[in-house]
């Protein structure tokens, strides 16, 4: 029972959280999303193709990208406005 609680409210949290961000932080969000899915495919084709190395730097850079587009959305909401 005390396992159910603290995993209701660690998700409810959460779900406050994410209610805080700004319409442009979760597009930005999802732009960051998409293109770490863009390149997971993208990588899965090149390694479906024998291409293991190729395949590794492009799933690499493309976490980069995303990382990086995830970042620049926290900052949104972080900057005075």
């Amino acid at each position: 029972m005390k396992k159910l609680i603290a995993t209701a409210s660690a998700a409810a949290l959460g779900l406050a959280l994410a209610a805080c961000d700004s319409p442009a932080e979760n597009q930005m969000e999802d732009q960051a999303e998409a293109v770490e899915d863009q390149t997971e495919m993208q990588a899965e084709a090149l390694e479906d193709a024998g291409m293991e190395q190729q395949a590794d730097m492009v799933e690499e850079q493309g976490e980069e990208r995303s990382d990086m587009m995830e970042e620049q959305a926290d900052d949104m909401d972080a900057a005075p406005q």
